[in-house]
């Protein structure tokens, strides 16, 4: 018998179970509309490994810890993040470390590291305990609002601080329309910039960004600013390798979309459950009180101490994912639990299915931040069963920072208010592109005496 007539046969995706939807536009649809529940039949007729077709592409998606961590660690270096991503968001974001790969990204991340290190993540906390007592404080005067617009300008607010260096003013509002649309153009179906479309607006925003960005950089090189701006525009490495001006353009355009959208989708939905669950509310609001805290600032060295707000948060990211889907590309033939995965293949991770499956997380429309406690099983728990910043070699860089954020905001809004919700509400979240209530979620502060 010769080699080639014991060769594997090439790998054909319809030998992956599944189906093509709509000709066309296949599934899209229905991806945009309810990801959550398109999800669940495909995986309860099909299997958590199946074959679909949504933005003019045929895809496999992979549900569960062990697919996640199969895909995440890539300890083959079978998927590329750069190509999965660029589908989506690649004509918005190109370049972002989100969409590079191997030695490329390795060296990026490397030099982006040093704008995340403990002294420059010290000066990002004082610049947040510096701006968010004003907005708090406007909340409470306020009283009842919509939260997930105010959390939304707030957030921007702070990446104009954090990371540019600059007063919230007309040129926040302006980055504000611009990322807005060029976060709404990753979900279009139109994926041309054909005027009057979601991609020619977003691709506008993406041009702005570029000339608002590169006007600053050469005086931040020599600046002795602590903004994220800055620190990127002085990062080296080891050996001394900096970015250029477009590739600090191109990763504070991905950072600031990231960080801004990110927290604001999870203290949205934090604040939500605290809403419902009162006796959490009063949990955290103590916590935070006992640290005894000089006119309300946390220091950066009491932040590991505020353990029940951590839990609670880490609940709220695995009920509400910001990123709901993670997208690879296969750069070679690749098998995964007895099927074949042909190169060339869009590969989904579903972050949301992961997080609400009753198999791996009881109950998992409950909130219940004590499942991320020694107690609550987190030791024995498959590692990738929680995975709202990735892993592997693509781990969110920020994440520490969103921790950081999400507990100043906490810190400064919790012993001075109550978060109370209309009586018997409920809302809904939407999914996509990124998650957040259909009706803003409407609160009320009340002040503590």
């Amino acid at each position: 018998m010769t080699a080639a007539a014991t060769e594997r046969p090439a790998a054909r995706l319809e030998d992956i179970p599944g189906e093509r939807g709509l000709p066309i536009i296949g599934h899209t649809f229905d991806i945009i509309r309810d990801p959550v529940a398109f999800g669940a039949r495909m995986r309860r007729e099909y299997g958590p490994v199946y074959r679909t077709n949504s933005f003019f592409r045929d895809s496999v998606t992979l549900i569960g810890p062990e697919a996640n961590e199969f895909v995440l660690m890539d300890k083959g270096k079978n998927f590329s993040s750069e190509k999965g991503w660029w589908p989506y968001i690649g004509k918005l974001f190109p370049r972002g470390l989100m969409l590079l790969d191997f030695a490329e990204h390795r060296a990026h991340r490397h030099i982006m590291a040093a704008a995340f290190k403990t002294e420059p993540m010290k000066g990002y906390l004082e610049r947040l305990n510096d701006a968010m007592p004003e907005r708090i404080k406007a909340w409470g005067e306020e009283g009842h609002f919509e939260f997930y617009p105010a959390i939304k300008k707030l957030s921007l607010d702070m990446a104009t601080t954090v990371f540019l260096g600059l007063e919230p003013g007309d040129d926040s509002t302006r980055v504000n329309k611009a990322l807005t649309d060029m976060v709404a153009a990753s979900m279009g179906v139109v994926r041309v910039p054909i005027p009057g479309t979601k991609m020619a607006r977003g691709i506008q925003g993406r041009r702005f960004m570029i000339d608002f960005l590169g006007s600053l950089i050469p005086e931040r090189r020599g600046s002795d600013q602590t903004d994220i701006f800055t620190q990127l525009c002085k990062a080296r490495d080891d050996d001394g390798n900096t970015f250029t001006d477009q590739e600090i353009i191109d990763h504070m355009i991905f950072l600031w979309m990231a960080a801004h959208d990110t927290i604001t989708s999870s203290v949205t939905t934090l604040v939500y459950e605290l809403g419902r669950h009162t006796e959490w509310q009063d949990k955290l609001r103590a916590e935070i009180t006992a640290l005894g805290l000089n006119d309300g600032r946390l220091p950066y060295e009491k932040m590991n101490d505020l353990t029940l707000t951590e839990y609670a948060f880490k609940e709220a990211l695995r009920l509400n994912p910001p990123v709901p889907a993670m997208p690879r590309e296969t750069v070679r033939e690749v098998e995964f639990n007895g099927h074949v995965i042909p190169k060339g293949t869009i590969v989904g991770l579903s972050t949301v299915t992961t997080h609400r499956d009753p198999e791996t997380w009881p109950e998992p429309g409950k909130f219940d931040p004590m499942r991320f406690s020694a107690e609550g099983g987190v030791k024995e728990r498959h590692r990738y069963a929680w995975v709202p910043f990735g892993g592997g070699a693509h781990m969110c860089l920020g994440l520490h920072f969103a921790y950081m954020q999400a507990k100043v905001i906490m810190t400064h809004l919790l012993p001075n208010y109550e978060l109370i919700l209309p009586e018997g509400y409920k809302t809904r979240f939407q999914i996509m592109p990124l998650i957040k209530p259909v009706d803003g979620l409407p609160i009320t502060l009340k002040a503590i005496q």
